[in-house]
């Protein structure tokens, strides 16, 4: 059996999760569900997988000292600094280069540091049973098994049944509209598309290099001529600049013939938003989601999170109301995908809200 070395890419923003999500202290290392923070859950939930090797993460320069507070107890750790945001096919190929000095057919469990998985025994199982596929020479993407018609993930049509539970893959499809997704959580063909893989190191590095042979050279470049310290991998700055955009999906996953699809039924969420945050955290009888001090008179499916002082409401309804140390947001849960929109002002009138907060400049 092959070790399982974890790639985990921490290199989001999570804009859509404002004000507590912040450029400079993301959601990933934000307590958002349980007793740690998201970036510490996805390291956690890896224990009991068998032949578990080096955890990698992938990080932005600026989160370096957050990503080594809160991962110091973990053994075998290497953080990998990305000079700049290059999307995930580049921050895979970082990790990848790195391991191939290792063992080149080791297998890489490639995951998001900002997911919620509440079955944790459900998500082992299921890298379990994919295993021998992905080191057979298959890519394994972990399809989620919807419970609702979702218009804000990606879906993946399965195929033909290669093996017990690991699917061909149809077509990956792109974020659809109410009635297409309704459309296909009724088939009971199509998976939301997790982000998460498993592959063979030397597999994702081929595929990589006969698709975006682009991609691949300015890695290898700044790979090869990283500066290494005990604590950190910096690769080169100049070399990793000259690296396209580009996502793993359609660099490599949407174009590759040895993707396949295994799907997951562990409660999970991206916590894309906080609707999304929402849905996921537990609720009382009003279906209100109430973290801190609060008042909740005649209101209803309303997420409430105070960090400092007493909210109160009456006759409210689908509402998210966060506040922080510096701002307070009120949004209907429909459109807590237009929070980005607020972000994007803040930036543009060079506001500290959008960045940071007033304690971290202290």
């Amino acid at each position: 059996m092959k070790k399982l070395h974890t790639v985990i890419m921490s290199g989001g923003a999570g804009t859509r999760l404002w004000p507590l999500s912040r450029s400079h202290y993301p959601k990933q290392f934000h307590v958002l569900s349980g007793n740690d923070t998201m970036v510490q859950q996805t390291a956690a939930r890896l224990d009991g997988l068998k032949e578990l090797g080096s955890t990698l993460v992938v990080a932005n320069e600026d989160h370096r000292f957050l990503v080594a507070e809160q991962l110091k107890h973990l053994d075998n750790l290497s953080i990998i600094l990305e000079p700049c945001a290059r999307n995930t096919a580049p921050a895979v190929a970082l990790a990848a280069f790195e391991l191939e000095t290792l063992d080149p057919q080791s297998l890489m469990l490639v995951l998001s540091a900002d997911h919620i998985i509440r079955d944790e025994d459900a998500f082992r199982n299921t890298v379990e049973l994919s295993r021998l596929q992905a080191e057979n020479g298959s890519i394994v993407t972990y399809g989620i098994v919807p419970d609702y018609p979702a218009t804000g993930y990606g879906y993946i049509q399965k195929g033909e049944e290669n093996a017990p539970q690991i699917f061909k893959v149809d077509e990956f499809v792109e974020k659809p509209n109410a009635d297409r997704a309704s459309e296909y959580l009724a088939s009971g063909e199509f998976l939301w598309n997790s982000g998460m893989f498993l592959i063979r190191t030397d597999i994702y590095l081929e595929e990589l290099n006969k698709f975006r042979p682009d991609i691949f050279q300015a890695c290898k470049a700044s790979i090869t001529q990283a500066q290494r310290d005990p604590d950190f991998i910096r690769p080169h700055k100049a070399s990793f600049e000259k690296c396209p955009k580009d996502s793993i999906d359609y660099a490599v996953m949407e174009k590759s013939a040895l993707v396949c699809v295994t799907p997951l039924d562990a409660q999970w969420s991206d916590v894309g938003s906080w609707s999304e945050l929402a849905k996921s955290s537990k609720s009382d009888l009003n279906g209100n989601n109430i973290i801190g001090d609060a008042i909740l008179i005649n209101t209803q499916d309303t997420y409430v999170k105070s960090e400092k002082r007493l909210i109160a409401t009456a006759g409210l309804s689908n509402l998210v109301i966060i506040d922080t140390e510096d701002a307070i947001l009120v949004a209907d849960k429909n459109a807590s995908q237009e929070i980005k929109q607020i972000v994007e002002q803040l930036k543009a009138s060079n506001r500290p809200e959008a960045d940071t907060f007033p304690s971290q400049l202290d």
